[in-house]
């Protein structure tokens, strides 16, 4: 079945993140996605000493438009889409372009879900 096709899941803390070869399928679903690393550093303030890194995955595009307005309407269309399979992204609205950001918060990576989502992003 196409990603477009499928409805996301419920996802809780726990749940699977894709494999790299899940991964690999998946982006050849997608038109120009690409996976992102965020490293993300939490640092202990009660000694001051302690601190974790964190690598996360993310699905990332961007798209350009004539004007905001056209930028706007595309930025409420991706919202409408999250409500819809409740399942949020990060969107970055400016002038003349949107970005927009997949993963999977409860799992601090990359899901299904965020596949599912981004196909249906292209399609919007």
């Amino acid at each position: 079945m196409k990603l477009t096709q499928e409805k996301c899941e419920a996802c809780q803390v726990g749940a699977p993140k894709v494999t790299s070869e899940e991964q690999e399928q998946y982006l050849q679903e997608l038109d120009d996605w690409i996976v992102i690393t965020e490293v993300k550093e939490t640092r202990n303030y009660v000694d001051n000493e302690t601190s974790t890194t964190k690598k996360i995955n993310k699905l990332f595009k961007e798209y350009k438009f004539k004007n905001y307005a056209l930028a706007l309407e595309f930025a409420t269309q991706v919202a409408n889409l999250a409500e819809q399979e409740n399942h949020h992204p990060l969107i970055a609205l400016e002038w003349g372009r949107v970005r927009v950001w997949w993963w999977t918060h409860a799992i601090e990576g990359l899901h299904k879900n965020d596949f599912v989502c981004a196909a249906k992003t292209d399609e919007l």
